[in-house]
């Protein structure tokens, strides 16, 4: 057995002179975390690994909190956690099926009993530019989830989501798939493209929108009656519209996120007002309590009240998505400041309310719509200050049929046009202006 698996307890908060011997043995990070011990001993009944380019979080759902402690370990770097008052069970013994060999932040990892009653997870990092910066956090019960013991293993240097832009641009220009109409120059319509010279190929505006794919990973959305996952057929779509809106020779897109993990909602908004977009859409699938509930909806931030009860209920609904995706209270966000000013700006709302409508009136054309005006509520995903955002609810999960619909690719491939024509049927008549330099 490794020595970290060994019977070895991993350290408390020590004395300064500890720390000293700590830092002698490559010690990196140390912290304990102690939960507060309750009636019954918990045990670990579930374990999820979510691994993405951003960060991989790993979570653990136990029945009932449990005392931990952790450390960071370097040559080679690991995480060391000790579980006091679990037992060593089914679910830790496959533990090391949960990692893939794709995952970016994550070599391997393995638990076994550490000393009677302490068991010790061991994660091993891989080499990263900047190294792995671990998280480490607990989440009480909330939906249908128990306690939750999550690890986030973020890069040392963030995924800067300007400069995947911009390589991705490069790329087109040096004539990667999906980029042979790099050489149309555009005039100020945006609608029309004009020829340019095949051996000076340029693009004076490109247009950058940001798609949001609702939810993910821990969060999985509504449910369906027939068990379809609202993340999975937001991701489908949007990776549809993406797919679309990068074939046009003046636009380019942005997923917030490109697989099945968890981003809070501020900042899927910080990842927006980074790449300086000129719009925002956030593809959701909505859920009723009644299974009648039918249609497609476009909502717009409101700065004063929901435009009904179900919107505001809606709304509601969405913003819970931190708590059961499961949000790191310990750290401040210091982009959230930004994220949130004052909503007060009339222009970027009116906006909003213009692009509500034209990609509203396009989804009349493929479904029914839920209502025939766009909506108004207090989502926390549409609180760019400077961009134009929507929210959109394109059909109901919890209605059997809209739900089969959901699921058939075909549908998904008409419900990404009739995004993608709203959104080109905006600029037609709001063509966006030149960007000032980023910042």
């Amino acid at each position: 057995m490794s020595d970290e698996l060994s019977n070895q307890p991993a350290r408390h908060l020590a004395t300064r002179r500890d720390l000293f011997k700590f830092a002698a043995a490559s010690l990196t990070l140390l912290v304990t975390r102690t939960g507060i011990a309750g009636p019954q001993a918990p045990s670990i009944i579930a374990v999820r690994a979510w691994p993405a380019r951003d960060y991989t979080r790993i979570t653990l759902e136990h029945s009932a909190p449990l005392k931990f402690s952790y450390l960071q370990l370097a040559d080679p770097d690991r995480l060391v956690v000790d579980l006091e008052g679990v037992e060593f069970n089914s679910v830790l013994q496959n533990l090391p099926d949960k990692i893939s060999v794709a995952d970016p932040y994550i070599k391997l990892i393995r638990a076994g009993r550490n000393r009677p009653g302490v068991v010790r997870i061991v994660i091993e990092l891989k080499s990263t530019p900047g190294g792995v910066k671990p998280q480490v956090f607990t989440l009480g019960p909330v939906g249908e989830y128990a306690h939750r013991l999550v690890f986030d293993l973020y890069p040392g240097e963030p995924v800067d989501p300007l400069l995947a832009l911009l390589d991705g641009i490069n790329d087109g220009a040096a004539g990667n798939p999906g980029t042979d109409n790099a050489a149309l120059k555009l005039d100020d319509t945006l609608g029309k493209a004009q020829p340019g010279k095949a051996e000076k190929p340029a693009v004076d505006r490109l247009v950058t929108v940001v798609i949001d794919p609702g939810h993910g990973g821990e969060d999985p959305g509504a449910i369906g009656r027939g068990g379809s996952y609202e993340k999975h057929v937001t991701l489908s779509i949007s990776r549809r519209l993406k797919a679309k809106i990068d074939a046009e020779p003046n636009m380019r897109a942005v997923l917030t996120r490109d697989g099945d993990y968890f981003i809070p909602l501020h900042q899927r908004v910080q990842k927006a007002r980074r790449l300086q977009a000129d719009l925002f859409v956030s593809v959701h699938a909505d859920a009723f309590i009644k299974p009648t509930a039918r249609g497609s909806s476009v909502f717009v931030l409101s700065e004063t009240g929901a435009s009904s009860v179900a919107a505001r209920w809606l709304a509601q609904r969405e913003n819970a998505a931190d708590l059961i995706g499961g949000v790191n209270l310990g750290v401040k966000d210091p982009y959230l400041a930004r994220t949130l000013l004052d909503l007060s700006q009339t222009a970027t709302n009116n906006d909003s309310l213009k692009l509500g409508k034209a990609v509203l009136g396009e989804l009349g054309g493929i479904n029914t719509l839920h209502k025939p005006h766009v909506e108004l509520a207090g989502f926390a995903v549409l609180k760019a200050p400077d961009i134009p955002s929507i929210l959109v609810e394109t059909a109901f999960i919890s209605n059997p049929e809209e739900e089969r619909r959901l699921i058939d690719e075909a549908y998904q491939d008409k419900m990404a046009e009739a995004l993608l024509r709203g959104l080109k049927r905006y600029f037609a008549s709001n063509p966006p202006l030149a960007k000032s330099r980023l910042t």
